[in-house]
C-alpha cells in the first residue's frame, strides 16, 4: 500500500531532522577534515547522544551536542507554525515565527543576525543568497500540491524574504519546496527534479534584473553528471560539488534526494562530504523521506526526538490536513 500525504509528511520532517543533526557533525569541515576527526568516515551519531560534538568543546557561541538539531529544523518548524496559523505562507506572521528562533543568531550568521537585530517580523530584504531560506521551506511543499506552482513560487519567496532575499536564495528555496511538494505527489525522481528546475526558472525569472534561470541550470548541470555515475562517492563528489556556496549547496541536496533512493544513505553521504553537510543532509532528507519513507532511520529519529522534543507527528499532522 502506498504510503498516505500524513506519512509522506512526517516521514519528510524526520529526514530534515535527522539530516541536520548528523550533518553538523561534519558541518564546515572540508573532505579532509571530514577524515581527520572521522578516519571511518561516519555511520551515523558518532558518540554518546547528547555529549557535545567533539570540535565544539569549547566553542565560545555553542557547544553542539551529538544529536541536537540546528536552525535548520528550528526555523522550518517555524515556517511550518506560521503556515498553520493562516492556512497560507505570508512573510509576516513567517518572520514573527522566526523571530523567536534562538540558533545561530549572532554575527557570524549575517542573514540571521540583521534579522534578528532589527527585530520586525514585516522585514523584506533584498539581500543573502546563501541556502538559509531553502534549509526552512519544505513545509511550503507540504501545503501545496506540486499542481500549484504559481502558488509553491510565491509561498517560497514569502517564506524566504525575512532573512533572505537574493535572486539564487528565493530559486533555491523555490526549488526545494517544489521538489517536497513533488515527493510527497508520489511523483517519480525525473518528474520531481523537472518540477524543481522548472520552480526554481519561475522564481528567478519574476526577479526585475535577475540572471535567467542561473540556479535552474545548476541543478540541472549537478543532477546530469552525478545520475552517470554508478556510485555516489562522498570523496568524488566533493572533488567536484563541494558543498561551500549557493550554486552547488541546493543543486547538490536536490539531486541526492532524487538519485538515491534512501534518506539514512544520502544522509550519511552529504556528512561525509563535509561543507556545508547539515544543509544538504536535511534538504535530501526531506526529500527521500517524502520519497520513500521507510528508508529514514527511526533509531537516528529517535535520538532527535528524545534531545530536542520537536513533536514532528502532531505538525504533521496538522499541515496534512491543509494540503
Amino acid at each position: 500500500m502506498d504510503p498516505t500525504v500524513q506519512e509522506r509528511m512526517l516521514a519528510s520532517l524526520k529526514g530534515i531532522a535527522t539530516g541536520d543533526a548528523i550533518g553538523k557533525q561534519t558541518e564546515t569541515l572540508s573532505r579532509e577534515g571530514v577524515l581527520r576527526w572521522y578516519p571511518e568516515g561516519l555511520r551515523g551519531f558518532e558518540g554518546l547522544p547528547g555529549t557535545v560534538i567533539p570540535r565544539y568543546v569549547g566553542n565560545t557561541r555553542h557547544e553542539w551536542r551529538i544529536g541536537e538539531t540546528t536552525d535548520d529544523t528550528e526555523r522550518t518548524i517555524a515556517v511550518a507554525r506560521a503556515i498553520l496559523q493562516d492556512g497560507d505562507v505570508r512573510h509576516v506572521t513567517v518572520g514573527r515565527e522566526l523571530l523567536k528562533c534562538k540558533k545561530s543568531v549572532h554575527p557570524g550568521v549575517q542573514s540571521l543576525w540583521e534579522f534578528h537585530q532589527a527585530g520586525d517580523p514585516s522585514r523584506v530584504t533584498q539581500r543573502h543568497d546563501g541556502c538559509g531560506a531553502a534549509v526552512r521551506v519544505a513545509p511550503v511543499g507540504m501545503l501545496y500540491s506540486s499542481r500549484r506552482m504559481a502558488e509553491i513560487v510565491a509561498g517560497a519567496r514569502e517564506a524566504s524574504i525575512s532573512t533572505h532575499g537574493g535572486a539564487l536564495a528565493v530559486a533555491a528555496a523555490a526549488a526545494t519546496a517544489a521538489a517536497v511538494s513533488a515527493a510527497i505527489d508520489g511523483a517519480s525522481s525525473p518528474e520531481i527534479i523537472g518540477i524543481a528546475q522548472r520552480a526554481a526558472a519561475q522564481a528567478e525569472h519574476q526577479r526585475p534584473g535577475s540572471p535567467d534561470a542561473t540556479f535552474a541550470e545548476a541543478i540541472l548541470t549537478v543532477h546530469t553528471d552525478l545520475r552517470e555515475r554508478t556510485e555516489l562517492h562522498p570523496g568524488e563528489v566533493a572533488a567536484t560539488y563541494f558543498p561551500n556556496d549557493p550554486l552547488t549547496i541546493v543543486p547538490l541536496a536536490i539531486t541526492l534526494g532524487t538519485l538515491m533512493e534512501s534518506a539514512e544513505a544520502a544522509i550519511l553521504v552529504a556528512t561525509n562530504i563535509g561543507g556545508d553537510a547539515d544543509s544538504v543532509a536535511s534538504i535530501a532528507g526531506a526529500i527521500l523521506g517524502a520519497r520513500c519513507p521507510d528508508t529514514v532511520n527511526d533509531e537516528w529519529y529517535a535520538v532527535v526526538e528524545a534531545i530536542n522534543q520537536h513533536d514532528l507527528i502532531s505538525l504533521a499532522k496538522n499541515l496534512s490536513a491543509l494540503r
